[in-house]
C-alpha cells in the first residue's frame, strides 16, 4: 500500500495491478498517478482501476479523455441495500439535486465554465429549504417557437419576494415537446399552485400568440407581455448581480436550471454548441419583474402547507 501524499514511494516496485482510491483529492495526483506507470509492468496485461467521487480536476478529466479508459458509473441509490435507513433521511433529503448531492450522491462530474454569469459556490451559499411569507410571486414564461422533440424548452419559472425585498426561486416546471395548449397549461397550472400574483411571457417570437393562448385557458389571466430589446447577456447581468449581493436565494434544488445558469457565458445561446437557456430566460423575467421594475405590489400570506 502506498500513499498520495509520497509519489516517490512509488518509484522502483513492480506491480501486476493497481488500485487508486479517491483519486480527485489526491494533493500529488499528476505525479502519483505518472510515478504509478512505470511501476505498473508485470504479467500479460498489467491494468489499474480508479475509484473516486468525480471531481473537475484535470488528472481526472484527462484520464476519462483518454480512450483506453472504460468508464462505469454507479449513484448511492444503488447502493441503497448496504446503507442506513438514517443515512437517506438525512443526508439523500439535505444534498439530493444540490452541487455537492449530484457530485457525492449521483457521481456526476460538475465544472465550473469559465466567464459564467452565475458560480455553483453562489448558488449553494444561498440555498435554503423552505420560503418565508412573501409579498409577490411571479410566474416567469419564456415560450418556443416550435413544438416538437427537438424544439426548444418553454422555461417556466416561479419566483417570489418577501417584504424585506429579497427574491426566492421557488419552482422550475419547465417543459419541451408541448404545443402551444400544453406548455400554456403547465404554466398557468404552476401560478394556481402558488398563488401567483402575475404571469410575465416573452412575446419576441410568438406576439400575440402568446397571449391568446395563454388568455383561452383563463380570460383573466393577470398577464404581463414583455419584449426582449437587450441581448440576453445585457438582460442576465443585473440578475447575475443580484446573487452576488445576496439578494437572491433558491429554496430547494433545481439543478437543470442551475446547470443553465452556471454554463451561460453570454455567447449567443449559452456555452458553445448547447441548447437555448430557455429556464434562464424565464427566471431573469420573473426576477427582473419582482426586483428591478419598482413594482412593490401589496403584501399577501400564502400558505404552502
Amino acid at each position: 500500500m502506498f500513499s498520495a501524499e509520497d509519489p516517490e514511494a512509488l518509484r522502483g516496485p513492480q506491480h501486476d495491478a493497481a488500485w487508486l482510491d479517491e483519486f480527485a483529492k489526491y494533493a500529488y495526483a499528476e505525479e502519483t498517478y505518472d510515478m504509478l506507470q512505470f511501476g505498473l509492468r508485470l504479467g500479460a496485461r498489467p491494468r489499474q482501476v480508479v475509484t473516486t467521487t468525480p471531481r473537475p480536476t484535470p488528472a481526472l478529466k484527462r484520464l476519462m479523455a483518454d480512450p483506453n479508459t472504460a468508464i462505469t458509473r454507479a449513484s448511492t441509490h444503488a447502493n441503497r441495500a448496504n446503507l442506513a435507513n438514517a443515512f437517506f433521511d438525512a443526508v439523500i433529503h439535505r444534498y439530493e439535486g444540490t452541487h455537492l448531492g449530484r457530485q457525492e450522491l449521483d457521481g456526476e462530474l460538475i465544472e465550473e465554465i469559465p466567464g459564467a454569469l452565475w458560480s455553483r459556490e453562489i448558488i449553494e451559499q444561498a440555498r435554503v429549504s423552505i420560503a418565508p411569507d412573501l409579498a409577490r410571486i411571479v410566474i416567469g414564461v419564456d415560450p418556443p417557437v416550435t413544438s416538437g422533440p427537438r424544439a426548444d424548452e418553454c422555461g417556466i419559472v416561479a419566483a417570489g419576494v418577501d417584504g424585506g425585498g429579497r427574491g426566492y426561486v421557488l419552482a422550475d416546471r419547465s417543459v419541451q415537446g408541448l404545443g402551444p395548449t400544453g406548455w400554456a397549461s403547465q404554466a398557468i397550472k404552476l401560478m394556481e399552485e402558488l398563488q401567483a400574483d402575475r404571469l410575465v411571457a416573452e412575446v419576441n417570437q410568438g406576439g400575440e400568440m402568446v397571449r391568446a393562448v395563454l388568455e383561452q385557458i383563463d380570460k383573466n389571466l393577470p398577464l404581463k407581455l414583455v419584449r426582449a430589446t437587450r441581448g440576453k447577456i445585457l438582460r442576465a447581468e443585473p440578475i447575475a448581480a443580484l446573487y452576488e449581493r445576496g439578494r437572491v436565494v433558491h429554496v430547494g434544488a433545481h439543478p437543470e436550471l442551475e446547470d443553465q445558469m452556471c454554463s451561460f457565458t453570454g455567447g449567443g445561446r449559452g456555452r458553445a454548441n448547447t441548447k437555448s437557456p430557455d429556464r434562464l430566460d424565464a427566471l431573469v423575467w420573473a426576477l427582473t419583474d419582482l426586483m428591478l421594475t419598482g413594482e412593490g405590489g401589496e403584501p399577501r400570506i400564502r400558505n404552502f402547507n
